[in-house]
């Protein structure tokens, strides 16, 4: 080698920052097939869920409005779904109980995020706590999540739902009006509508809190059939490593989660903000989520009229290898 191509080697070799020769750069993640994701997009908890369709999935991520149902080709919620075949799908804990019974093919693969739910009450009815509910007129929507935050409130404080009137109220946001119009003395929901409801009554609203109590599991699901699928689940397990990412990224700066999560839901950026202390977006596997299935499903076969699956039966909902594999790369 002549001296001229020598020193134009080492300046190539420096450029790169190493003494030996240059490492051979990362090559960009391979572009996979698009990827169908339904869950709730009015609800906050899926904000990793749309960020990481937006930002971080190697090929075109869809999120369309629906939810487990759409795994199975299940007829949709009214209102809250939209036609297609899920790949991924999103739900709270409760309704993956729920559609398991007639899919146990259904998997749970994630915790996208834990809402943290609170009880909104009216001073004026002479409520200051969970004991104060006795006897009185609860908004919510029974047989969801909410509804089974209501049970353990109750329960917290030794009462059952025979100890107060449940009032069915939709839609969701009928119920911050029939809160501020005095048709009912309390109401538990999901954000954003519980936020407008403290906003719909003023100073004579009083929080109650499900902290110890409950929180929602709001998980990412799909089905072992999917996962049985090489290829799908190459695709699943890049998605999962896409809502990881996006989830800590927003929790270092929220904006744009919180600027997704407006323009999907159709609600303010500001309510969303408001709203945005009662959800938390670890990116695990709960890990007391059994526990908190075999519990609940006590609850929703009393509701349904079945008798309730075993801690063993149920276990085989969740699947552990498809985060593993994510974290892995």
């Amino acid at each position: 080698m002549d001296r001229i191509a020598k020193t134009r080697l080492m300046g190539l070799l420096a450029a790169c920052g190493i003494a030996t020769g240059c490492t051979a750069m990362a090559a960009p993640p391979a572009r996979l097939s698009p990827i169908a994701v339904h869950g709730n997009i009015q609800v906050f908890e899926i904000a990793p869920v749309l960020l990481a369709a937006d930002r971080h999935y190697p090929g075109e991520a869809t999120v369309k409005m629906g939810g487990i149902p759409n795994l199975f080709g299940e007829a949709q919620i009214p209102g809250y779904g939209s036609p297609g075949v899920a790949d991924v799908a999103t739900h709270a804990e409760t309704q993956a109980l729920r559609y398991s019974v007639k899919n146990p093919d259904l998997r749970i693969i994630l915790t996208v995020s834990e809402g943290l739910y609170r009880i909104v009450a009216r001073k004026s009815s002479g409520i200051a706590g969970i004991r104060d509910l006795r006897g009185k007129r609860i908004a919510t929507v029974p047989n969801t999540s909410a509804g089974y935050f209501v049970n353990r409130m109750l329960a917290s404080a030794g009462m059952t739902e025979a100890d107060v009137t449940i009032v069915p109220v939709s839609p969701l946001s009928a119920m911050p009006k029939a809160l501020a119009e005095g048709r009912v003395d309390a109401v538990a929901v999901w954000e954003p509508e519980i936020e407008n409801a403290a906003a719909a009554i003023g100073d004579d609203a009083v929080e109650i809190g499900g902290k110890g109590v409950y929180r929602e599991i709001f998980g990412l699901n799909t089905t072992a059939a999917n996962l049985a699928d090489p290829e799908k689940r190459q695709r699943i397990v890049a998605f999962v490593r896409g809502v990881v990412a996006a989830s800590a990224d927003l929790r270092k700066d929220p904006a744009d989660a919180q600027a997704l999560v407006a323009r999907y839901s159709g609600y303010d950026v500001g309510l969303v903000r408001r709203s945005w202390a009662h959800q938390a977006y670890p990116a695990f596997l709960a890990p007391d989520l059994l526990d908190v299935l075999e519990r609940e499903e006590a609850w929703l076969a009393v509701q349904d009229r079945r008798p309730a699956r075993s801690r063993a039966e149920l276990a085989t909902l969740i699947d552990t290898s498809v985060l593993a594999e994510a974290l892995a790369k």
